[in-house]
């Protein structure tokens, strides 16, 4: 999959006249926006042209609204992976500032999906909008259609009656529902991240744990079955070369063992035995809950609930699909 920095680094590259570009955030590449890059491919590939994403850097509303901008569901070199995963040939990552913010509607067409990309479908979910005027589906059509420009529209994709948006994943996940955010994305959501040097309490009681430092959104406080990849380069496949692990990762603060603690997420994979993972790349897979977090009255009586939640996960993880 080829990336581009800019709407400027793709026209300059000249490789993508003639697309079908699908236009959003893609923030997580759940169901719906894997639907807009399947469509993309069915506009494009039968007349041998690509089928691009046009994305910006950073989320919108970090630029424009940054109290109110959500938490990422995927790291940018993430995201990258799963658009490559989902099928896209191109991605456009345009840069997202306030002077870019004020592109009126007729500009962003006629710079930006005409002149930038050479394009000739454009493909957008069913609420997008576009320029400082915020342009629905039905203003951006004839701007396009002045430029020989056809405007397809996907309309909600629904699971079970549930509208498929980053913004349900969200409060799934912050309600500690992985199972169902899982549903809208098509997998378990995952975070990327660095092990970082935790305390070393949890090596004392036998139960060593990886603490994950990670820029993406950690599911509610609580304790989940999981599965590790450490190492390895991002491809679109997934991680090209890491090593598969299972087991626990406890999400919060850690009440039992530390007083006033930062939230962290530590995981403890399953029959790992070897070096030290400080400054390691891994990816947490979150595929169950297990249980609240909690407070216990001793060490050993912590000690015994993680062998039980161990033990559970397990059980789980050995039914879950890959």
């Amino acid at each position: 999959m080829d990336v581009h920095r800019s709407l400027e680094e793709a026209r300059a590259a000249g490789r993508l006249r003639g697309c079908a570009v699908a236009v959003g955030n893609f923030d997580g590449v759940h169901l719906g926006h894997q639907r807009l890059i399947a469509l993309a491919r069915a506009l494009a590939h039968p007349r041998g042209a690509a089928a691009a994403v046009l994305t910006f850097e950073p989320h919108p509303v970090r630029v424009l609204r940054p109290s109110l901008a959500p938490p990422l569901l995927a790291t940018l070199p993430r995201k990258l992976e799963l658009l490559a995963a989902a099928g896209a040939d191109a991605v456009v990552l345009q840069p997202f500032d306030l002077p870019y913010a004020a592109t009126p509607a007729s500009a962003f067409v006629a710079r930006d999906l005409v002149g930038g990309l050479g394009c000739s479908d454009v493909v957008v979910g069913y609420d997008f909008t576009a320029g400082h005027e915020r342009a629905r589906v039905d203003a951006l059509r004839p701007l396009l259609a002045a430029h020989g420009v056809r405007l397809h529209v996907v309309e909600p994709v629904t699971i079970d009656g549930l509208v498929v948006s980053s913004t349900k994943v969200r409060e799934f996940l912050l309600e500690g529902n992985v199972e169902a955010a899982a549903l809208l994305l098509t997998r378990p959501h995952d975070v990327d991240g660095i092990v970082a040097r935790g305390a070393g309490r949890g090596r004392g009681f036998g139960f060593a744990t990886a603490n994950v430092q990670t820029a993406a959104l950690l599911p509610a406080n609580g304790v989940y079955a999981v599965r590790a990849w450490l190492g390895g380069q991002p491809g679109p496949q997934g991680l090209e070369g890491a090593a598969l692990h299972e087991g626990v990762c406890n999400v919060g603060v850690k009440p039992t063992v530390e007083a006033n603690a930062a939230l962290t997420a530590e995981a403890h994979l399953f029959d790992f035995m070897g070096r030290d993972l400080y400054g390691e790349r891994i990816r947490v897979a979150f595929v169950a809950r297990l249980r609240d977090e909690r407070r216990f009255a001793s060490v050993d009586a912590l000690r015994a609930q993680i062998a039980e939640d161990a033990a559970r996960a397990r059980e789980l993880l050995a039914q879950a699909p890959m």
